[in-house]
């Protein structure tokens, strides 16, 4: 599958006759909503495991040095926390562009605490698209981080801002501080050089 998925994504009409939808972020769109909502609320997924696995040639990298963001993988038992936003149809066309490298759009069941529920939409990166960078040490993922700039920023920048969004939310992560542990020893060694 092509890295670019905007037309794949603007067929999907599940949610065409919705006035509004829960998106559930569970990466960048925690600490940058730079779309219209309604409403913004913590929120999580079950079966689902956020992973530093999908590569960024747009965002926080480049197609000759890619960085990595982070996508969901299927996790039997897992919690992914989160943020959702009640939006409107009229924001998909937005977030189809900025989630084009890789991601689908998916229907969800999103939870808020421990009776609320909804159905809503949420954006994954599979192994099948083209820009998956899939599996690596936390280590060998720092290091890539470490080096990666793209149109939006350095990588680090995504990591260290993806971190203090999960410590606000009270959620811990293993996965990504490890990596943030990884990248700030990696940036003090440099630092010393």
């Amino acid at each position: 599958m092509s890295a670019n998925t905007i037309s794949i994504n603007s067929q999907m009409s599940h949610f065409d006759s919705h006035d509004s939808v829960w998106l559930f972020g569970y990466g960048s769109i925690i600490f940058k909503a730079d779309f219209p909502f309604l409403e913004r609320r913590p929120a999580h997924i079950n079966g689902w495991a956020r992973r530093f696995w999908q590569g960024s040639h747009d965002h926080r990298g480049t197609v000759e040095a890619p960085g990595r963001v982070v996508t969901l993988v299927p996790q039997e038992g897992a919690v992914c926390a989160g943020i959702a936003y009640l939006i409107t149809p009229e924001v998909f066309a937005h977030l189809d562009h900025r989630e084009k490298n890789g991601y689908l759009r998916l229907v969800t069941e999103i939870h808020f605490g421990e009776a609320e529920k909804a159905e809503g939409l949420i954006y994954i990166a599979s192994e099948e698209n083209t820009a998956f960078a899939g599996p690596a040490s936390e280590l060998d993922i720092a290091r890539q981080i470490a080096r990666a700039a793209g149109p939006s920023g350095r990588n680090s920048e995504y990591l260290l801002l993806l971190a203090q969004a999960l410590r606000e939310l009270g959620s811990d992560d293993a996965h990504v501080f490890e990596i943030e542990k990884h990248l700030l020893q990696l940036e003090r060694e440099a630092a010393a050089r």
